[in-house]
């Protein structure tokens, strides 16, 4: 059976989707996610959507890992019971780096480039993160080191200009709503972005500003 290696641990989390529980998984530290039965949805959807949810998310990071964007590797699947092993990954969240008042700036404007470039790369391909906020993006390495995308769970692949500029919609909001020098960030986030997705990024950004347009007067 799938995961039988992993010995269920203490709940890391728990969220509205799934429960994180820090397992060990032939010798190595994992996190078992576990996506749970929801009793207010009926039984068939509920059983559709956890299983598409799982499935969506290993298949992206297995994909973003193949293009070269850190994201945790994919250690077991159990479909049948919504449940997926993962590379257990530490080190600081984007939120953060950000909220973090000794890092200088300096060393925080490229590690937010370096996400802008990862996101890019993601979205050159069609990738769509989902869920992007800035706890969905780790530092395993520290703020030097390259980005990680977590839960990818609502993601797409081929994804519609739509979804991408949501994306983008979703960080330059984080960025200014976490740090008071935002501006400088979402600078050298796009930055990074348009070095990331050079042929898609203007038609992306054009779209994000009119999400936030759409947002602001709604």
């Amino acid at each position: 059976m799938a995961a039988k290696n992993a010995t269920d641990g203490p709940a890391v989390s728990r969220g509205a989707e799934a429960t994180l529980r820090a397992v060990e998984w032939m010798g190595l530290s994992a996190l078992l996610k576990e996506r749970e039965a929801k009793g207010y949805r009926p039984k068939p959807l509920d059983e559709r959507l956890r299983r598409e949810r799982t499935r969506t998310e290993v298949r992206l990071l297995v994909e973003a890992r193949r293009l070269g964007v850190r994201t945790p590797i994919v250690y077991d699947l159990d479909l049948a019971r919504h449940r997926v092993v993962l590379e257990r990954l530490d080190g600081p969240t984007l939120k953060g780096l950000l909220e973090d008042a000794a890092l200088s700036p300096a060393t925080l404007a490229r590690a937010v480039r370096a996400f802008g470039t990862a996101l890019g790369t993601l979205h050159a391909a069609g990738i769509a993160h989902g869920d992007l906020t800035s706890s969905n993006v780790l530092f395993p390495d520290g703020p030097e080191g390259p980005p990680a995308f977590i839960d990818l769970s609502m993601g797409a692949q081929n994804a519609g200009l739509e979804e991408l500029g949501i994306d983008l919609h979703l960080v330059e909001e984080d960025l200014r709503a976490l740090h008071p020098k935002a501006e400088a960030l979402v600078r050298a986030f796009l930055e990074g972005y348009v070095s990331g997705n050079p042929d898609g990024s203007s038609e992306v950004r054009t779209r994000a500003k009119a999400i936030q347009g759409r947002v602001r007067y709604a």
